[in-house]
């Protein structure tokens, strides 16, 4: 197989749903304990989130908890529950280019930034005639890792 142009370095987030954020706050918050790290809303996006970070440093992973600003409208933040999961990536161009080159579908609006100030973008969760590789049911993020996490998880592989 040919050699790729980057590498996924390790999980940035995982976004989980609900009708009512308070509810999830009430779990991860409350009672796990994970810290409050910031707010994000999005009436494009049809979205209302609190940022929660579970670990330190580099090696944190967000939590987002999210629910619709209108539970009528699209996208459907909170169906399924487990939204969507995001992976560090150490050059998401390179990646981007080099998975639409071998089929991989993303959704529309390209690398742009993300609620946590990232390049980001998505892999669609369907696969279509024109590119058929999706994340089978799975929405899944490619966020451009910044240098001290690209330095951290290289110094954790040697």
């Amino acid at each position: 197989m040919e050699k790729k142009p980057f590498k996924v370095l390790g999980i940035q987030q995982v976004a989980v749903g609900g009708p009512d954020k308070q509810r999830l706050r009430a779990l991860w918050v409350d009672i796990f304990g994970l810290e409050p790290a910031g707010h994000y809303s999005s009436e494009a996006e049809n979205v209302d989130e609190d940022i929660v970070n579970l670990g330190e440093g580099p090696f944190k992973v967000e939590v987002d908890l999210m629910q619709p600003l209108d539970p009528e409208k699209k996208p459907s933040v909170h169906n399924p529950p487990l939204n969507h999961i995001g992976l560090w990536i150490d050059d998401l161009p390179a990646a981007v280019a080099w998975l639409e080159a071998r089929g991989v579908r993303f959704t529309p609006g390209g690398i742009r930034k993300g609620a946590s100030g990232f390049d980001i973008c998505f892999i669609h969760p369907k696969g279509n005639e024109t590119s058929p590789i999706g994340g089978e049911g799975v929405l899944i993020e490619l966020v451009q890792a910044p240098p001290e996490v690209r330095k951290a998880f290289e110094e954790s592989a040697d």
